[in-house]
């Protein structure tokens, strides 16, 4: 490994923008880039991704996504903002506090408790905060991203460790004591929820430390049009489901732009 002092200090950024943003690019390459000096890795590349909607409606107008890969492991965060400048500079605070988390568990055992605090929402408070995707029509969303990818088991400290550096709401993996598909997620009285595709096996889990609470119910088995009627009569982030036509685990989800995702195992 390199030492800190052969690492360059501002970071290379590839930046792409999407709607009215002058000038914009050029902010989000220096504010960004400036983060190399935190970095105890080298940084193999850095993406950030500016979009404007385009309705005037939308107070936070201007979504930032950045994607790190900090010697091989990914950091990314999302923000919004009601100027590109502000979104840049959320976005900036957002990825310092991952790198600087990352740094801090870098040579510790991989699955270490995460901080626990502040974050952008919680499962039991839904009606009070903010939607952090487009307030899109529901007569117009779609699903229109799929992704499939292979888990390796982890224990549900990892899960919990990749979904704070990755700054996702929720994280599904294969629990590794019981095999058996789960979720882990924001809410809660300890800050963090664990959906199991079968509750029973509760007992089984893999030893852990972080305080969380499990759910008692069972997976529900939808369709696709079924699990897209639910989120929205429920209002969740996320619908964490067995497919009923394949009998495969998913979990539909809000994209940022109000449209949807849906997420399933590989195989």
């Amino acid at each position: 490994m390199r030492s800190r002092a052969d690492l360059p200090p501002v970071i290379d950024v590839e930046v792409t923008t999407r709607g009215e943003l002058p000038g914009a690019a050029h902010y989000a390459r220096s504010k960004i880039g400036g983060l190399g000096r935190l970095t105890h890795r080298p940084v193999r590349h850095a993406r950030v991704k500016l979009t404007k909607h385009r309705d005037p409606a939308v107070e936070r107008a201007v979504v930032a996504q950045a994607n790190l890969d900090v010697d091989g492991r990914l950091i990314r965060a999302q923000v919004q903002g009601v100027t590109a400048r502000e979104a840049v500079d959320r976005l900036e605070a957002r990825l310092r506090h991952r790198l600087e988390r990352a740094a801090k568990h870098w040579e510790a055992r991989r699955g270490s408790i995460p901080a626990t605090g502040p974050h952008e929402w919680r499962h039991e408070s839904e009606p009070t905060r903010r939607h952090s995707y487009f307030p899109r029509p529901v007569d117009e969303r779609r699903v229109i991203r799929r992704k499939s990818f292979a888990m390796a088991p982890c224990t549900v400290d990892e899960a919990a460790l990749e979904m704070d550096l990755l700054d996702y709401d929720f994280h599904l993996f294969t629990e590794k004591g019981t095999g058996a598909v789960s979720v882990l997620y924001r809410g809660g009285p300890t800050g963090y929820r664990l959906a199991l595709v079968a509750p029973a096996l509760a007992d089984q889990l893999s030893p852990f430390e972080l305080p969380l609470t499990i759910s008692p119910q069972p997976v529900p088995c939808l369709t696709e049009e079924e699990a897209i009627e639910r989120l929205g009569l429920l209002d969740l982030p996320f619908l964490f489901f067995i497919d009923a036509a394949p009998g495969r685990v998913s979990v539909l989800y809000h994209r940022y732009d109000g449209h949807y995702g849906l997420i399933t195992p590989a195989g």
